[in-house]
């Protein structure tokens, strides 16, 4: 690269971009562009990644091919480079969404050497005539942007990525420009080793961005918790992120109807919706977006203040960039998570019926998601350490496990013990191999390898300590780095030289008790306060309804469960209303039952003089379950409950979950023509007679009493008619 060339970037940055200097590795990296060299860019969202191929772009002779993956990205990206130049030529797109005249117009201006920058998605790289044309025409550099979609590994995988070096060497050769804001290292390998540039300059920032603050939160009661989050932040901008189309479409309706300014986004709505929700957001006519992870990638959007996790991602490198849009301007990001390990079982169901390596390598990313949800650990520091990154403070002030620490412990055998393990199996197995082993768990792995004929196997039982407790254990110590990971055999764990350093010298290593997550308490983090019941008032409520429940003859659980209850000793229904937003509260029930408890609460707030949290009070979205409505109506017909769950696409089980939240909330369901077909006259009694002398209407607590006898399905189906009879 010529004296002159580098000595005018200074100046060319503030002519076109209008910055005064470089940011973060931007300077070197655009350097190595110019001298014709692959590139490799590690820099996370907010870092200035565009301009590392942009700028270079502009002062390059010939056409900078852009490949990337989203027509919304594509399209915000030459939109800002014409702000930047009188001509709009010099920057255009080139996929499905362009007619015949514009893509004539397209090619005419790379012909006639006005455009600079053409952004193309694979798809449109790969058909002929575009190869054809391309191979005519001067091209300065590639630039693979989001190329964390040509790993399997990476959190946003697009077969079609891998097809792009291939493609490269048909067009004609010229350097490679890969970057990413996420990936770790074996993505990064996989990256390289794909596109043919493994002897690539490496430019990698730091992952931490400090302005952001990391917080996970037991997924109770979430739709409330958020609502209340929202307009505990009024007029700031968030996104919400869901798994499935299904759940963005209740939870923005849930939202706008609680006077929140929300928007739904996601793949299955047609692009003009799609497109206008997403400008109403960048204008700011929308405070929130509840979407799919379709929504994101490159949107520019610089002061999202929040960024909530409805649902656990798939993977901690998507966690990573879905975060990542938040504080883009430096400004304060919070990043709320919602954790339940039902997701997890969920996204795991999900897998089945895929090739297996996609299932193994779908797997490992969900454990490293899981560990990172449930450890105690400075969520900052896990983070970076997925990364490779090494992040030395104690406590980073900036995330729930620093703001509340856990209780510590000495952990020095703990980690001898896991270290001498990993040793024994010659670092030829994965963490949770190793946690079994130590826990005594007989799994089919253990006993294929014979690890369970190890004197090891078994060793923590004696401290009762269990599996979550050994791979929390594992987690710390890779942190520490007695533990490495293998990057081309992802997930083996083997011990270090610092490691076998440790066992021959142990000393002092106090490790972080596990978070418990099955707990109902916890800390709402950033924004002060906890969310818990007043045991006073729910000692008062369950008088209330062992009175009720002797006079009416009844089990109490029949009037309102639990949860029901605290949930009314956190938020102090003092009317119906008010009283039919409570957890399993429906109008039949508020109804029925309601006035007692309204009477009792209202007195205990006034004697008390309590300020009730009136902002966790949600309303219902009105006919919000259409499948609800399809249920009642095909049992008042009597209608087989197998077809009605076929007709819904739903399991047997998944339908008597709905007609147990059909009936708790207080509708009467007569499903008696069913179960009398499933079982005889005599176990209909004898399941009777059990929910009517029972204490508790725990499914569990009734398998284990009649386990013997009895499937799940017909427990169930006896709770809800019994229920249905005596409550409703």
């Amino acid at each position: 690269m010529s004296k002159k060339i580098e000595q005018s970037l200074s100046k060319s940055l503030k002519k076109y971009f209008g910055f005064n200097s470089f940011k973060g590795n931007q300077e070197p990296v655009i350097k190595n562009v110019m001298s014709g060299n692959d590139t490799f860019v590690l820099m996370p969202t907010g870092g200035g990644k565009s301009l590392c191929y942009q700028l270079p772009s502009l002062l390059l002779e010939g056409t900078a091919i852009v490949i990337s993956p989203l027509i919304a990205l594509m399209k915000n990206q030459v939109d800002a480079m014409r702000n930047f130049s009188n001509n709009d030529g010099i920057a255009h797109f080139l996929n499905s969404s362009l007619n015949k005249s514009e893509i004539q117009q397209v090619k005419l201006d790379i012909t006639n050497g006005i455009t600079k920058l053409l952004y193309v998605a694979p798809e449109s790289l790969t058909k002929e005539e575009n190869i054809a044309f391309l191979q005519g025409v001067k091209i300065s550099f590639y630039a693979i942007d989001e190329a964390h979609c040509i790993s399997e590994w990476g959190h946003d995988f697009r077969p079609e990525y891998r097809k792009i070096r291939p493609i490269i060497d048909q067009v004609g050769n010229a350097a490679v420009v890969a970057l990413t804001a996420t990936a770790t290292l074996k993505v990064q390998h996989d990256i390289q080793k794909n596109l043919g540039m493994l002897d690539s300059k490496v430019y990698k920032s730091s992952f931490n961005r400090p302005n952001l603050y990391y917080e996970v939160r037991p997924k109770t009661n979430a739709a409330k918790e958020i609502i209340k989050y929202i307009k505990s932040h009024s007029g700031s901008s968030g996104i919400i992120y869901c798994l499935s189309r299904k759940k963005v479409e209740e939870l923005a309706e849930t939202l706008q109807v609680n006077g929140v300014n929300a928007l739904g986004y996601h793949a299955g709505m047609d692009s003009a919706t799609r497109s206008r929700n997403q400008d109403m957001f960048l204008m700011e006519d929308a405070d929130v977006i509840v979407a799919t992870i379709a929504f994101g990638m490159g949107i520019d959007k610089p002061d999202v203040r929040y960024v909530i996790h409805y649902d656990i991602p798939k993977s901690l490198e998507g966690y990573y960039q879905e975060t990542g849009r938040a504080g883009r301007d430096g400004g304060v990001g919070e990043c709320l998570t919602f954790y339940s390990y039902k997701d997890i079982q969920k996204l795991e169901k999900f897998m089945q019926g895929k090739p297996v390596a996609e299932q193994e390598i779908g797997k490992q990313l969900l454990l490293e998601t899981v560990a990172y949800a449930e450890s105690s650990v400075c969520r900052r520091k896990l983070l970076l350490h997925y990364f490779g990154e090494t992040y030395t403070e104690d406590n980073c002030g900036a995330c729930d496990n620093c703001n509340n620490p856990k209780p510590q412990f000495e952990g020095k055998e703990d980690v001898v013990t896991i270290l001498n393990t990993t040793n024994i199996v010659k670092g030829r197995y994965k963490s949770e191999h190793v946690a079994d082993i130590i826990s005594g768990n007989s799994t089919s792995a253990i006993k294929s390898y014979k690890h369970d004929e190890l004197k090891c196997f078994g060793f923590g039982k004696k401290d009762e300590k269990d599996n979550s407790h050994w791979n929390a254990v594992i987690r710390q110590a890779l942190i520490a780095k007695f533990l490495s990971k293998d990057i081309e055999n992802y997930g083996l764990i083997s011990v270090t030289e610092e490691g076998n350093k440790f066992i021959n010298n142990p000393k002092s290593f106090m490790l972080t008790k596990n978070q418990d997550y099955d707990s109902s308490e916890f800390s709402t983090g950033a924004s002060g306060g906890t969310s818990t019941m007043d045991p006073v008032l729910m000692s008062l409520l369950k008088d209330l309804r062992k009175k009720i429940a002797t006079k009416k003859k009844i089990p109490p659980f029949v009037i309102f469960q639990d949860p029901s209850l605290e949930d009314m000793a956190i938020q102090y229904p003092i009317n119906i209303t008010e009283l039919t937003n409570i957890t399993g509260v429906g109008t039949g029930k508020a109804s029925r039952y309601g006035e007692e408890f309204i009477k009792l609460i209202k007195k205990h707030v006034e004697e008390n003089d309590i300020e009730r949290p009136q902002d966790l009070i949600v309303k219902s979205i009105v006919n919000k379950s259409v499948n609800k409505v399809y249920i009642i109506q095909s049992i008042d017909r009597k209608l087989s409950l197998k077809d009605i769950a076929s007709a819904k696409g739903l399991s047997i089980l998944e339908l008597i979950d709905e007609l147990e939240a059909i009936v708790y909330s207080g509708t009467k369901l007569d499903i008696v023509y069913y179960v009398e077909n499933l079982i005889d006259e005599e176990s209909y009694d004898d399941l009777y007679d059990y929910y009517n002398e029972a204490e508790t209407d725990k499914i569990s607590a009734a398998l284990d009493e009649l386990e013997e006898y009895y499937t799940e399905e017909e427990v169930r189906l006896m709770r809800i008619v019994y229920i249905s009879e005596m409550g409703n």
